[in-house]
């Protein structure tokens, strides 16, 4: 089954539930437009790759569409519309006027030098920057990108339109980024996690935490965790994974991954794969790296109280359904990892207004509106006796179903 199916499958469940026609249901999951484009690039030796690109706008309804932009080798046309899709949804839990999209180009960032990355991001902006803009569709970081590709972009998309800061989010303070917006992703899981364990009468902390990907979301998400009280004892990523049970020292293991490259044999700890991470024996466990990590295979092995979902799509359908009976909660992607695109719309807004805020504002509102969101959804779920997950898809598609209905077709 593919990512698309995936995220189609929880979509056509809540519609049912919702009582959307088969009409209304193919309209809402449709997307509005979808671009696959070649890049030719002149590497730094003088040969040509060509690689391919992609971005899907799903759903403008709400506003301009918003979502990520990706560069890993295993982007295809199936996940970028999955995560676009997701991307609607998302936006209209936490209720920022946006709708969703998506793009991505498939390369192996580890196999570019910096100023092939850098070639690569403005090629794609030449053939791509009618369809995007601040009142259109705006990207944002996502794997295998950070600020610096985002400064590349706005710098090559103000070539073609002017100059205009909020073309972007995600960018550089130095160029009119958001205070607030790297930790942003991080944070609002941590935070969604409080109001969650809150809610279940269990203490934030003395609470044990594995985190599956060190990368800015997991890394951020460990230090908050920290900070907090938690306790995280498992960490991994690509090159492998760390455990100790009376808890890991989360600055000086981002100081080590800073230094070393990775988090392979941090001092004082116990080396552990993949799948020994996932079933540690933990309070809650965050994956926060690619999708499709928790599938029906080793769902039953899982045995945290919580799973955070701070990737996008990490828990298969298949296993959410062995959570469900086995009293795991979930909390939804797009609830739990909507941190990001909010303090993008944080960004946006500013950069609209020209008016910068300090990064005390930032986390204030980011809080205010996690924490609505999460309410909603709570409630929704209480009083239906369903999952967190249906919850917010009920919540989501309710609010850009009624969007488009009102928006007139």
């Amino acid at each position: 089954m593919s990512s698309h199916d995936d995220a189609a499958r929880y979509f056509h469940h809540a519609a049912g539930i919702m009582g959307l026609s088969k009409n209304m249901q193919a309209l809402l999951l449709t997307p509005e437009r979808e671009m696959k484009v070649q890049i030719a690039l002149e590497r730094d030796n003088g040969e040509i790759s060509t690689f391919i690109g992609y971005r899907i706008q799903h759903n403008s309804a709400r506003g301009p569409m918003k979502g990520g932009l990706r560069y890993h080798h295993e982007v295809n046309e199936s996940e970028v519309l999955s995560l676009a899709t997701l991307m609607t949804w998302k936006t209209a839990v936490v209720n920022i006027p946006y709708g969703g999209a998506k793009g991505g180009i498939s390369v192996n960032v580890k196999d570019l030098t910096q100023g092939e990355k850098d070639r690569l991001t403005r090629k794609f902006v030449d053939v791509i920057h009618d369809m995007v803009g601040p009142d259109k569709d705006i990207p944002a970081p996502d794997m295998g990108t950070n600020a610096q590709v985002m400064a590349w972009f706005m710098n090559q998309y103000s070539k073609f339109h002017g100059y205009n800061p909020a073309c972007v989010t995600g960018k550089p303070v130095e160029l009119h980024g958001s205070e607030g917006r790297e930790e942003a992703t991080g944070r609002g899981v941590v935070s969604l996690t409080e109001r969650l364990l809150d809610k279940c009468k269990q203490n934030f902390q003395g609470s044990t935490f594995a985190i599956q990907g060190f990368g800015n979301v997991g890394s951020f998400a460990a230090r908050r965790i920290e900070e907090l009280g938690g306790k995280v004892v498992a960490v991994s990523d690509v090159s492998g994974g760390i455990w100790n049970p009376e808890g890991l020292d989360v600055m000086k293991l981002i100081d080590y991954a800073k230094d070393t490259g990775s988090i392979s044999n941090f001092p004082g700890t116990d080396p552990i794969d993949n799948d020994a991470l996932l079933a540690s024996e933990v309070d809650v466990l965050i994956p926060a790296a690619l999708g499709g990590v928790i599938t029906s295979d080793n769902a039953s092995t899982i045995r945290a109280k919580f799973i955070i979902e701070a990737a996008n799509a990490p828990v298969t359908p298949e296993a959410d359904e062995i959570f469900a009976h086995k009293g795991i909660i979930v909390l939804p992607d797009i609830l739990a990892n909507a941190g990001g695109v909010t303090v993008s719309y944080f960004e946006w807004v500013q950069n609209r207004q020209h008016f910068q805020w300090d990064v005390t504002r930032v986390r204030e509102e980011l809080h205010r509106i996690l924490s609505d969101s999460f309410d909603k959804v709570w409630q929704i779920a209480e009083e239906k006796k369903i999952s967190l997950r249906l919850a917010a898809y009920l919540l989501g598609i309710g609010r850009v179903g009624r969007a488009t209905v009102l928006g007139g077709i």
